[in-house]
């Protein structure tokens, strides 16, 4: 027991507040925010996947700050933590929609939102099977290569002429095929890699 008391405290003082691109940063709720003025994101970390610390994380959050959000609806495909989706709202978007495979995700999600105040009408959460037909301003979807390219059809068909898309989860060796999936429907950006994992964005064409 006491052993995972040290466990509990020695992984506590190691997540640090971190920042991701110009304006937003991931603050673990029991740290003061850095900067007071900055697009502050509190989290607890939990079971469902996602605190910024993974490449692919960091990846997605990065390219969620350096967006025009005012404005979007942004959907969050696998949420996990929701911290994609929660950063999309404090970065301005007008709404956003997570789905995750996993109820758990699901309930990650909503207590990370209220830790953050966002209002419930903000942010819609759906398991796969109940959510509603769509086409986002804004994809983000950080899961693995292999479904990215079989959901490839379906997540583009999420996404509204002219609408974002960022793909993460991605290993670098992947890159090019889960990129080939998705040229046809969009005009995709040059492929950004961080030890050892990659990320892919576009315009839907």
């Amino acid at each position: 027991m006491i052993e995972d008391q040290d466990w509990e405290r020695s992984w506590m003082d190691n997540f640090q507040p971190m920042r991701f691109g110009r304006r937003l940063w991931i603050v673990p709720s029991w740290h003061e925010a850095p900067e007071k003025d900055a697009v502050n994101l509190l989290l607890d970390p939990g079971l469902a996947f996602g605190t910024g610390t993974h490449p692919t994380t960091a990846l997605c959050l990065e390219w969620l700050d350096g967006q025009q959000l005012e404005g979007t609806q942004v959907l969050d495909f696998g949420c996990g933590s929701g911290i994609l989706a929660i950063a999309s709202l404090l970065l301005g978007a007008r709404e956003a929609v997570g789905t995750d495979i996993d109820v758990q995700a699901i309930e990650a999600s909503r207590d990370n939102a209220q830790r953050n105040g966002i209002a419930d009408e903000k942010l819609a959460l759906y398991l796969p099977e109940h959510m509603p037909a769509m086409q986002a301003d804004v994809l983000v979807a950080n899961i693995l290569a292999g479904p990215l390219v079989s959901l490839a059809p379906q997540l583009s068909g999420l996404v509204r002429p002219g609408g974002l898309l960022a793909l993460s989860g991605i290993l670098a060796e992947q890159g090019e095929d889960v990129a080939a999936a998705y040229a046809a429907d969009f005009e995709l950006d040059p492929i950004v890699v961080r030890d050892g994992w990659v990320r892919i964005s576009g315009r839907r064409r």
